[in-house]
């Protein structure tokens, strides 16, 4: 089965609301396959691309993989959250889970050729930071259960993004000195379930921070062809952890720090009326 094949079957399976139980093909052996998946499936989707997540490997995979792996967020899945509660539809037999995310918007569009950068060129690329809730899912319910290979080739495990409110503006004074990680280490977040806390954490839970989980990114996409554009938005990792949820529950996301805010929402089955699928 060629790349083209399981991006396919990827494709389908969200467009059909239906499940996998099995993954559609051979597992990729290395993250390059998983991209060329995950490309193919970009291609198949015809939906606007309005920015990108950026995951941490398990350090397990690390060695291999590298440290970091990204997938795409579309237009008819961003949701800007307004103070009421969203819904949002999850896959029944599938995976689905709420993560703590604090996103990035680009200013301009990255240099195509450019293929490394610094945490201080990767703040350049940027115009503000927000609150935010990345909306994991998938129909294949082991997504994160064989290897970094296999999240990343189905859009990374992505099924939507939350934009809440902005917490940071950032111009051309802006500079490490005063965004990172003085300024920064007191933006916290805190995750609920159905009144439950599952998680706590802050902008710097993920190794290097989010500048530099940006910097990697921004050579990634040149790399295969993708650079950023001006006005993406990049959730730049999991701040509380990766939060299994299925229909029926609601999950309360708060930040707080310099600035404060909190982000609502319940999951219902997703069935193929929903136009995030379309």
């Amino acid at each position: 089965m060629t790349h083209a094949d399981i991006a396919h079957r990827f494709v389908t399976a969200r467009k059909t609301a239906a499940a996998l139980v099995e993954y559609p093909g051979d597992i990729p052996e290395a993250m390059a396959d998983s991209y060329r998946i995950q490309d193919a499936a970009l291609d198949a989707w015809h939906q606007p691309l309005v920015g990108w997540k950026i995951a941490r490997i398990h350090p397990d995979f690390q060695a291999r993989h590298g440290e970091r792996m990204a997938g795409p967020i579309f237009a008819n899945t961003l949701k800007d959250y307004t103070g009421e509660e969203l819904v949002y539809p999850v896959f029944t037999g599938g995976f689905a889970a709420v993560e703590a995310e604090f996103v990035l918007r680009i200013d301009h569009d990255a240099d195509p050729e450019k293929t490394e950068y610094s945490e201080e060129e990767a703040l350049r690329l940027c115009d503000a930071l927000f609150a935010g809730v990345e909306v994991a899912g998938s129909p294949f319910p082991k997504i994160n259960e064989l290897g970094p290979t296999v999240t990343a080739s189905d859009f990374g495990n992505n099924f939507g993004e939350i934009l809440g409110p902005k917490l940071l503006e950032i111009d051309s004074d802006t500079t490490l000195d005063t965004v990172s990680p003085d300024a920064l280490k007191n933006f916290k977040s805190k995750t609920e379930i159905d009144g439950q806390i599952v998680g706590e954490g802050g902008l710097f839970v993920m190794p290097g921070g989010p500048f530099q989980a940006l910097a990697w990114l921004a050579g990634h996409l040149a790399q295969r062809g993708r650079p950023l554009k001006r006005g993406q938005l990049v959730s730049t990792g999991q701040t509380t952890g990766v939060h299994s949820i299925a229909a029926g529950q609601t999950s309360v996301i708060t930040f707080s720090g310099i600035k404060e805010a909190q982000i609502r929402l319940r999951v219902e089955p997703l069935t193929t009326r929903h136009t995030e699928i379309a």
